[in-house]
């Protein structure tokens, strides 16, 4: 049994506390979370017992799920370590990328487990391709939401952008060589829309546009390698796969013959592979109990967590720059 503590009771630190309650093998033992509001409600919803500070749970838990406020992420998990606690933090794993780096070396230092929220990488469309060969050489990605005032303290990079991020850095094995990015605030005070190109030193490319200020949402991302064209909605949880194959090979009902010259013909194959029903916060943080308690890997890691956002502060710092530049 996985004793938990639980830090923030806000929006999603419910969410993951009614989640937690459904594993048979973790015990909630309680949260901390400074606002009487989110602290009455969750006790409302849940049952659960409210602490007064972080060093009395961490006394009586085996690990720390940080749900807090990005700003908050490192101090918590600092704490925890000092505890000697293993630790989920929600993404992105801190607020800057000092915090970061000390945070991965602490992590190391103490041989805890700490994973970090990812949680795209648990959505059932992604999930569809766990067995499909992926080589993408140029990445297309789309995550547009409606304006929500919650999470408009950071920019739409730190709070959108770095999911795809995230998967992106996940599928191309390769260094970044070179970002270029834009973007502009139009409702906050920070960047509301942003379009990222990476390049990557094995020649591919990822196209990134997020937006927070967008009359329909959007979570799409498409991917091309050589003979295959691959798609994923993160919102419908749908995946699609269309590859070229050679005559003979086996094929389905939606396949047809293409010529592509020279008298040769080609198989366009699309497939829709078998998407899996799964709860995607519930499954990450399952895992990770699984990780502490058979003391196994992390799905997505701490170091995995400062890569992506290594990326993301690229991108910003890219913004800022192109703001500066423009003429007043």
């Amino acid at each position: 049994m996985l004793k938990i503590g639980v830090f923030g009771a806000g929006h999603l630190g419910k969410i993951h506390i009614q989640q937690w309650l459904q594993l048979p093998q973790v015990e909630v033992v309680g949260f901390v979370d400074p606002n009487d509001k989110n602290a009455e409600e969750a006790i409302q919803l849940y049952g659960v017992k409210r602490f007064d500070t972080p060093d009395e749970l961490l006394n009586l838990v085996d690990a720390a799920d940080i749900v807090a406020p990005t700003t908050s992420h490192y101090v918590l998990a600092e704490q925890a370590i000092k505890h000697g606690k293993h630790i989920f933090i929600e993404k992105p794993i801190t607020n800057t990328l000092e915090e970061a780096r000390e945070l991965v070396k602490l992590v190391n230092e103490a041989n805890i487990k700490c994973q970090i929220g990812h949680v795209e990488r648990f959505n059932p469309a992604f999930l569809a391709l766990k067995n499909q060969e992926m080589r993408p050489m140029f990445i297309e990605v789309h995550r547009l939401a409606q304006f929500n005032p919650r999470g408009t303290d950071v920019s739409v990079i730190l709070d959108l952008m770095i999911h795809d991020i995230d998967i992106v850095l996940s599928l191309v094995k390769a260094p970044v060589r070179r970002i270029s990015a834009s973007g502009v605030s139009v409702i906050s005070d920070a960047t509301d829309i942003a379009n990222a190109r990476i390049e990557f030193d094995n020649g591919c490319v990822a196209n990134l546009t997020s937006s927070r200020i967008s009359l329909k949402k959007m979570r799409k991302m498409r991917l091309f390698q050589k003979d295959a064209y691959i798609g994923m909605d993160f919102l419908e949880k749908k995946t699609e796969i269309v590859q070229l194959k050679n005559p003979g090979e086996a094929t389905g009902f939606l396949d047809f013959p293409i010529d592509i010259g020279n008298g040769q013909q080609k198989i366009i194959s699309i497939q829709n592979p078998n998407i899996p029903e799964n709860n995607a916060i519930r499954m990450e943080l399952e895992l990770f109990a699984n990780s502490v308690l058979n003391n196994t890997p992390v799905t997505v890691s701490a170091e995995e967590g400062l890569m992506a956002l290594d990326v993301a502060y690229q991108i910003l710092k890219k913004i800022n720059a192109g703001t500066e530049q423009q003429p007043a």
